[in-house]
């Protein structure tokens, strides 16, 4: 498993939610792509950018930051992004950029049939946010809660060949009230394609609760706030995370 650090964008600068509220906005750097060298100089294996406006907008917003951080970065380690990807032409606009995989997340569960193209068009590089409170799905943002169950779209989408689901707990992001072990185990157990966890991480407890049980199919874990207000040590989490079960 691997601990894959966060950088959500929002008017250029690198921030964090609460709760996917853009309101609750807490800006931690004026500058993502240096953020994106430290995280990198720490250990990172792989980096999650997510353009907040985008989601909102449905369509690229943060593209020059984007380009920066894959400047910065890019080549070095993958870079998965999402927010706003709403067509095949905006996937591969990110692809030819150098983004190695794109995150789809409102469109998946608003358009089942532009994820199953995109999954064709792009094998390999697609993976599906699915965000969710109580077991149902959110859409745009987290502003709207669907009837959908996590696990249905779940496995609808991985018979379309997504190359992984993260799952985010949204009543726990931001909050930094630990991950939802339980419900991620849940889901991995039911795929059979590997489970990103994210949401509500706070400290190498949680690393070490999902490194427990990343055998079930979780193949990481996405953290923001947590290394940005220190309650997590990133280098720390990749240690314990690249050392497991030595590490625990």
């Amino acid at each position: 498993m691997i601990v894959i650090p966060a950088i959500d964008l929002k008017d250029g600068r690198c921030v964090r939610l609460r709760q996917g509220l853009m309101e609750e906005a807490t800006v931690f750097s004026e500058e993502p792509a240096q953020m994106a060298r430290h995280w990198l100089s720490l250990g990172a294996q792989r980096l999650h950018l997510v353009d907040l406006n985008g989601a909102f907008a449905g369509k690229p917003v943060n593209e020059q930051a984007l380009k920066e951080i894959v400047a910065a970065v890019g080549g070095e380690i993958p870079i998965q992004l999402g927010g706003g990807i709403r067509s095949l032409e905006v996937i591969e606009r990110y692809l030819d950029d150098g983004i190695d995989a794109v995150i789809i997340g409102t469109a998946a569960v608003k358009n089942p049939g532009f994820l199953h193209e995109a999954c064709d068009a792009f094998p390999g590089q697609i993976l599906v946010g699915l965000d969710a409170r109580d077991g149902k799905v959110a859409v745009e943002g987290w502003s709207k809660l669907t009837g959908h169950e996590v696990l249905d779209l779940a496995r609808r989408f991985q018979d379309y060949g997504v190359e992984g689901i993260i799952y985010t707990d949204i009543g726990r992001d931001g909050m930094m009230t630990g991950v939802n072990v339980a419900a991620t185990v849940e889901l991995a157990r039911a795929l059979h394609v590997p489970v990103i966890a994210s949401g509500g991480l706070h400290g190498l407890d949680d690393i070490r609760a999902l490194c427990q049980v990343q055998e079930e199919g979780i193949s990481g874990v996405i953290t923001g706030r947590a290394i940005y207000e220190g309650t997590l040590d990133f280098a720390a989490a990749v240690a314990v995370a690249n050392a497991w079960p030595a590490g625990q």
